[in-house]
């Protein structure tokens, strides 16, 4: 089975936050970068299970540019066979997901895996608009997926319980929780992967549709209140006075 991960690079989650130019650009000085959680612990792990099982080959892609190379590494540590970078400055879902297309379109990969989303985004836009692109079925969210034959069932968690989905392949799946569990590279998959080649294609010429025009932090916590469970009027009077409703 040939199998294409999409993944992305996201900021750790210890990393602080700060923008720069009047707030219009993230500043990266200083920020460790780790690949997407859910691109690495369902998506990637799930087609390398796959493969395990029914032979084949995973590749995983990313746009960005080479100092995303890193992360491209700890993929191929964990077990890819391949892996292509884009060489184009991601600039939204749209011309991330336009680039990825045009390297598979003629790839006759059998299977699309992507994260549900990006923990720094958190958008849950590129796969979808990949298989519309390929003019494939897309099924999103889906937290456990088998293969039989040219048949994928995929079960997607629902309001009230579980739904079950059948696709042939080829198609795009993005992966949740529950697809599979996250995998640590050892350390003979480490230091292969430093010497491992890794293939850059050039970006194909494609027009960003949306553009960021201001970052903002979240209004920092206020300071937490402790009430003695016996002053009960002092916490009615707080509620009363200064609770606020989000």
């Amino acid at each position: 089975m040939k199998i294409l991960v999409c993944i992305s690079k996201a900021p750790d989650t210890t990393s602080k936050i700060a923008f720069t130019s009047g707030n219009t650009s993230f500043d990266e000085n200083g920020v460790q970068y780790i690949v997407n959680p859910y691109d690495e612990w369902y998506a990637l792990v799930r087609a390398l299970e796959l493969k395990e099982t029914l032979g084949g080959n995973v590749t995983i892609i990313t746009v960005g540019n080479a100092v995303d190379e890193s992360i491209m590494r700890k993929a191929l540590a964990i077990g890819a066979d391949d892996a292509v970078r884009i060489d184009a400055e991601p600039k939204d879902a749209y011309f991330t997901a336009m680039q990825i297309a045009a390297f598979a379109k003629n790839q006759s990969f059998d299977l699309v895996l992507v994260g549900k989303e990006t923990i720094n985004y958190n958008g849950s836009q590129v796969g979808g608009m990949i298989a519309e692109a390929l003019e494939l079925p897309f099924v999103s969210l889906a937290s456990k997926l088998d293969v039989a034959g040219d048949v994928i069932t995929l079960e997607r968690e629902i309001a009230g319980g579980v739904q079950v989905v059948e696709v042939s392949t080829p198609a795009v799946i993005s992966c949740a929780k529950g697809m599979a569990e996250q995998r640590i590279p050892n350390m003979r998959g480490i230091m292969a992967a430093r010497t491992r080649q890794l293939t850059v294609v050039p970006a194909v010429e494609i027009q960003e549709l949306t553009s960021y025009v201001l970052y903002d932090l979240p209004v920092a916590k206020s300071a937490c209140k402790m009430i003695s469970p016996d002053n009960m009027d002092e916490l009615v009077q707080l509620l009363h006075n200064e609770a606020k409703v989000i």
